[in-house]
């Protein structure tokens, strides 16, 4: 038997946690009255900063705890790096529906709050953006050699991703309408090192 350590080094984090909350009567009313468009596959919210919205007050809050604790141990970021939630809209996704893949543009971090989902049939998916030179045959998937992943999903789950990273929701089984709310993120402060000519003050 060969004795052997693998290490994975510079992984894309995939950050999940739990809103460990219902949403109450007020924000689950604005959630059934937001006016939507059809989306490539599903249907998104007119307005693209709900969570600046009254009734989302709380929420926003939490979401920037999450936002917080991300920083704090995925990163490890100074006091001079304020992260802030620039654009959030809410996605609706029903029976035989998707959403396609893609990434986010002009923003740093990306996360999903959820609303309604079932973790019986909902799941995001990620699309590695790795270029494979060569493709060998893979008799068992791993994180190591997967080129997609996917994470079940249900109601209260908050996942955060870097904006750059591909994703996407497979045609939906299931009855149920399932609610998300997205949200990105960018950063203000001081960012680089003035000694090595890569400062940057936003």
């Amino acid at each position: 038997m060969i004795e052997s350590k693998i290490d994975s080094l510079f992984p894309v984090p995939v950050y999940r946690a739990k809103l460990n909350r219902e949403l109450n009567k007020e924000e689950l009313s604005f959630v059934e009255k937001t006016k939507v468009y059809k989306n490539e596959g599903n249907k998104t919210s007119l307005n693209s900063y709900v969570l600046e919205e009254a009734p989302f007050k709380t929420l926003k809050k939490e979401a920037n705890l999450f936002i917080k604790d991300y920083f704090s141990k995925v990163l490890s970021t100074p006091k001079t790096v304020s992260p802030y939630i620039t654009q959030s809209w809410l996605n609706y996704t029903d029976r035989n529906e998707h959403h396609h893949i893609h990434r986010h543009s002009n923003s740093y971090l990306s996360g999903v709050i959820y609303i309604y989902a079932d973790k019986e049939c909902d799941q995001i998916t990620f699309e590695s953006n790795k270029y494979e030179q060569i493709k060998l045959p893979t008799m068992e998937w791993n994180s190591f050699n997967s080129g997609s992943w996917f994470f079940p999903v249900e109601s209260g789950d908050v996942i955060m991703f870097p904006s750059s990273l591909s994703h996407l929701v497979t045609k939906k089984k299931g009855y149920n309408t399932r609610i998300s709310l997205s949200f990105n993120v960018f950063v203000k402060g001081f960012l680089g090192e003035e000694e090595n000519a890569t400062e940057l003050k936003i």
